[in-house]
């Protein structure tokens, strides 16, 4: 399934009306269910773009701490709903015990909220994942104003609609490790994190996760729950996002560009 399908626009310049197809980014739901012991149980519905749903299902229940490592899912199979394969479903291995990982929740989210159904925030902060140590990995100013355009090379969805969010995880020498565009940019982060969890490379303790646009509290949850000790923004920070970055001792960067940036937690990483 794509992520950009065309609409028949009018396109007006100038006072000139022509009709073109115009790109636009896909934005359908995906539900989430868990297979138990042969019964399937929704989960969660988020609003997302489609691609990579596997890994968005993957990182989604590695966030909420339901899940801990490749080999605890079973496996996870696209699914009809409403016609469409929107939905999937997981099965994690029986041994877990999934009424004790469950935070007090309920799982609706839009592509703008990922957060919305939250019912206290201390139930939010799942097991975190310790950190590397203090000043490691240490990024080279350079290189980490040089992300925003290699991120923004590699967003080829984003060039042809200009409405996807992206997430893109590199190295501490600017190698790019995996890109995910989506309409939500906490899928975007499901989708890296969900990627490197399948392929067990998570925690991400030499990582860098630049965010095409600001980054607010649960994405920073996300990230350190993943173990990445560098977040670096191309908008703002919200204050809970300051918050936990600070609480869980990542370096937490914003409004990040060429010559530029705001340094607000652990600034020892980075090398000016």
């Amino acid at each position: 399934m794509s992520g950009v399908e065309e609409w028949p626009t009018a396109v007006v310049v100038d006072g000139r009306r022509q009709e073109l197809p115009d790109p636009v980014a896909v934005e359908e739901p995906l539900e989430l269910r868990l297979v138990r012991a042969g019964a399937s149980t929704p989960l969660a519905v988020t609003m997302r773009t489609p691609g990579h749903d596997r890994e968005l299902a993957a990182g989604f229940l590695y966030a909420e701490g339901l899940a801990d490592a490749p080999a605890d899912f079973v496996a996870i199979r696209a699914a009809d709903a409403g016609g469409r394969e929107n939905a999937a479903e997981i099965e994690l291995r029986a041994e877990l015990d999934l009424a004790a990982r469950a935070q007090t929740r309920s799982f609706l989210s839009t592509a703008a909220c990922g957060v919305c159904g939250k019912t206290a925030i201390e139930s939010i902060f799942a097991k975190g994942v310790p950190l590397t140590e203090p000043g490691h990995p240490r990024i080279a100013r350079a290189v980490l104003e040089s992300l925003p355009a290699r991120m923004r090379e590699a967003q080829r969805n984003f060039a042809r609609t200009g409405g996807l969010h992206a997430a893109a995880l590199f190295d501490a020498h600017g190698a790019l490790v995996v890109l995910r565009e989506d309409v939500g940019r906490h899928n975007a982060v499901d989708k890296v994190v969900g990627e490197r969890l399948l392929a067990g490379a998570v925690p991400l303790r030499d990582g860098v996760l630049v965010l095409s646009g600001r980054a607010g509290f649960e994405i920073v949850q996300k990230a350190a729950r993943a173990g990445i000790p560098v977040v670096a923004a191309i908008g703002a920070p919200s204050s809970l996002a300051l918050r936990t970055a600070e609480r869980s001792g990542m370096t937490l960067v914003g409004f990040l560009r060429r010559g530029r940036f705001n340094l607000y937690t652990a600034p020892e990483r980075i090398a000016l």
